[in-house]
């Protein structure tokens, strides 16, 4: 039982956060620091996620180095 409402709070905290991110796209804000904030607080608790997540890191990696290399 205490699992369930567990995920369902990092459901409702997470899915918030990240719903603020995506606003802060269109609106001022820094999109880019809260939308994996609120995929690395749902991926405590859901594997899609988790990947989703991997795969923000890789891409912010990705271009990452390519700043660096101009």
């Amino acid at each position: 039982m205490l699992v369930h409402l567990k995920r369902i709070v990092v459901g409702i905290v997470g899915g918030l956060v990240l719903f603020v991110g995506i606003l802060m796209i269109v609106f001022p804000g820094p999109a880019f620091i809260v939308i994996p904030a609120g995929l690395a607080i749902l991926a405590t608790q859901f594997e899609w996620a988790r990947r989703l997540l991997d795969r923000v890191k890789k891409f912010i990696h990705r271009k990452r180095m390519e700043w660096e290399k101009k």
